[in-house]
């Protein structure tokens, strides 16, 4: 089984299949951002069943091509549907991509287009999302087609796939836990960063009064976003009573070793659902905040 991901979630997440399904599994990561190969090799270091791990820029053709049983971590994505009119998988395994993950059920059901929410496409691009669909459809009637998944579908939804031959599994976290180290921090009230400004959601100086009222409050440890761009970050840095705590590794990874309870607070985010569970047990708190 060959794991074909973009992003350190992704990789966390197809260490969750690997993990569940009981197999070693080889693994194809893009190379989109530094914290891909901190990711890949902090996951081999806690026992991540990889065979391999093996960085690409583009699609990794060969690798593709000489097994067709793929675990696909950005369904949405123009390679993917590119590679889809150009080979036939035997099998495919749908893992998260954020809240994406939802979307992309919704657009196996037909009830959207083939495309990330809110995101216009050129016309051959919607061909492509067409005939990845279609693709799709034709493993789920062999049953050779799975959304792995750690967010809620929703009955409704579940049932609606299952009618389609599309399985569901959902998980837990079961094996970052396990494999987790324990995490000490300076302080018991985390601050979650964003990508907000980044995408440009958020005003910059607005989001550094959100921090600095936050710090305000208590002393926080600020754990970075992965897309953060350096001047903030440099600019969080100078905020009075803020220490940033920086992992290069995805936030599920580092709070998956929380032992005592904290508070975690954050501004609108899809990892809402993951960090809530991967806090469950531990008495600590997550909060998400809004700009004043």
């Amino acid at each position: 089984m060959l794991a074909w991901v973009e992003s350190p979630f992704q990789l966390l997440s197809a260490a969750e299949w690997a993990h569940a399904a009981r197999r070693r599994i080889s693994v194809a990561m893009r190379l989109s951002g530094p914290q891909m190969e901190s990711t890949a090799a902090e996951l081999l270091r806690r026992g991540a069943p990889f065979d391999e791990v093996t960085p690409w820029v583009g699609i990794p053709w060969g690798k593709l091509a000489a097994d067709r049983e793929w675990l696909v971590g950005d369904g949405f994505s123009g390679q993917f549907r590119m590679t889809a009119t150009a080979i036939k998988a035997q099998r495919v395994v749908l893992l998260d991509d954020g809240a994406n993950t939802v979307a992309l059920a919704d657009a196996l059901l037909g009830r959207t287009a083939f495309r990330r929410p809110r995101r216009s496409e050129r016309r051959m691009n919607r061909v492509l999302g067409d005939f990845a669909r279609s693709r799709l459809h034709a493993l789920a009637g062999r049953g050779a087609l799975e959304i792995f998944t750690v967010f809620p579908l929703g009955e409704p939804r579940i049932e609606a796939l299952g009618a389609r031959g599309i399985r569901t599994a959902r998980h837990d976290f079961s094996w970052t836990r396990r494999a987790a180290d324990p995490l000490e921090l300076p302080s018991d009230r985390l601050l979650l960063g964003s990508a907000l400004p980044t995408d440009g959601h958020v005003p910059v100086p607005d989001y550094l009064r959100w921090v600095s009222q936050q710090a305000s409050d208590a002393p926080v440890v600020y754990l970075p976003h992965r897309r953060e761009l350096p001047v903030v970050l440099d600019a969080v840095r100078n905020v009075a009573g803020v220490e940033v705590l920086e992992t290069g590794l995805p936030v599920e990874l580092v709070l998956a070793g929380i032992r005592r309870p904290v508070e975690l607070v954050s501004l609108r985010t899809s990892a809402s659902t993951t960090l809530e569970l991967l806090l469950t047990g531990t008495g600590s708190v997550f909060r998400q905040s809004v700009l004043a």
